[in-house]
């Protein structure tokens, strides 16, 4: 039904398998049911709301008023009680994702997230596959603007204003090997990238 809408969609049959897929995708959303084996949908919430802002809606065929408190308080963003119709479910996705996006525009997004790379703008954290990586100044400013244009070229012209500054005299090695070192510490391997493209002739685009 989400793909026939126009989403794409990952599947996860237990907790343990939920936090996995979201490390490998950096789904834009969860829909979380509660009653997962393994871990509870519940300590599944808490467990991404400690490692990122992905919007979360619960799902459920509990009714009950301190379930939904529960899981607001843990960090969901919306609640839905089974049986609902798939026209309301999209309709509370979409809702939700259109707060997001509001939000993410006043805030300034505090929080990048594209495949297994996220970025926390504020606290200066940034973490692959859930592990903490230590990133200087430049490497942080140079994943972070290819993170907000995730799946888009930028030149290697425009990379250069925007993290060294119009007024940079050196040449273009300065930035290939940041790139070089943002690969060596994101890449599972670096050699033959996946995430930071080389797009020939114009620069480099992040590929989610």
């Amino acid at each position: 039904m989400l793909r026939k809408e126009g989403f794409e969609v990952s599947v996860a049959a237990t907790g343990t398998d939920a936090l996995t897929e979201f490390d490998r995708t950096g789904a834009d959303i969860v829909l979380l049911d509660l009653m997962l084996p393994e871990m509870s949908g519940t300590e599944v919430c808490r467990q991404l709301r400690q490692r990122s802002h992905v919007p979360i809606i619960m799902v459920t065929a509990r009714d009950s008023e301190i379930d939904k408190v529960v899981g607001l308080e843990i960090g969901a963003d919306d609640y839905v009680t089974k049986p609902y119709s798939p026209r309301e479910l999209v309709a509370r996705i979409r809702a939700v994702l259109r707060r997001q996006s509001a939000e993410s525009n006043e805030t300034g997004a505090p929080t990048l997230a594209a495949g297994p790379v996220r970025m926390d703008i504020e606290r200066h954290v940034v973490t692959v596959g859930g592990a903490g990586v230590q990133l200087p100044l430049k490497e942080f400013e140079l994943l972070e603007l290819l993170l907000r244009n995730a799946g888009r070229v930028l030149t290697r012209g425009q990379l250069i204003d925007r993290v060294w500054g119009a007024d940079y005299v050196g040449d273009t090695k300065t930035l290939d090997v940041h790139v070089k070192r943002l690969r060596s510490k994101i890449e599972p391997e670096p050699s033959a990238p996946r995430y930071i493209v080389t797009v020939r002739g114009l620069g480099y685009k992040f590929e989610p």
